[in-house]
């Protein structure tokens, strides 16, 4: 999908029982320290956080351990209004290993992350919403749907610039704000040197929609 010129933007979702309830357990019950270091468990996920094009989650049910962290690793989070979200992994004696302690301090703040970290316990898309970790929240048999137009919406500018941004917005976490705002600028910059610029602005002063070609 990365590859793929005409996809502009990815939803990922699962039923409307659970988006991810989390990893097997009874696969890691038996896995040692020597084995998850010299194997690396769980490094492949961030591959996810990594991809070049928005990624929306569209989270329905229980978003728990790493179905929590999956949806944290995309751009935008919708939900339904039944969904929850945890971090319960402190229960069987470990803790979150896909970027839980890492990325929800982040979306939610040091507190709020730490009752969930350290307590396991679940919270509701309501104070998702109000706490910062999701966008928006729909009916359950909306929320995919919802998330695809989103999805278009964004695919409907260019798709080439949409990824500049993304990965401008990522720099923020990433770096301190004298770098960011750097960052920012040299891709402000680079975008004049694409045609969708010149088409956009061009669309713009003509009043008539634009015709991107995402280059």
């Amino acid at each position: 999908m990365e590859k793929d010129k005409d996809i502009g933007a990815v939803v990922i979702t699962g039923s409307e029982k659970a988006f991810a309830a989390g990893a097997d357990i009874k696969e890691m019950a038996d896995v040692k320290f020597a084995q998850a270091f010299a194997t690396n468990f769980l490094s492949h996920w961030d591959s996810v956080a990594k991809f070049k094009k928005p990624l929306i989650a569209a989270v329905n049910g229980y978003a728990l351990g790493g179905g929590c962290e999956l949806a944290m690793m995309c751009d935008i989070i919708y939900c339904g209004d039944k969904a929850k979200f945890g971090q319960p992994e402190i229960a069987i004696g470990v803790i979150p290993g896909a970027g839980g302690t890492q990325r929800l301090p982040a979306a939610i703040g040091k507190s709020r992350a730490m009752e969930m970290v350290l307590t396991g316990t679940p919270i509701t898309a309501q104070e998702a919403e109000h706490w910062g970790l999701v966008s928006r929240i729909f009916p359950a048999d909306k929320v995919v749907d919802e998330a695809i137009k989103l999805g278009e919406k964004i695919s409907s500018h260019s798709k080439l610039v949409a990824m500049m941004a993304k990965e401008s917005v990522n720099y923020s976490y990433d770096t301190t704000l004298s770098q960011g705002l750097k960052s920012e600028l040299r891709f402000f910059h680079a975008a004049f040197g694409t045609h969708d610029k010149m088409e956009g602005m061009k669309a713009f002063v003509e009043k008539r929609p634009p015709s991107f070609k995402d280059e």
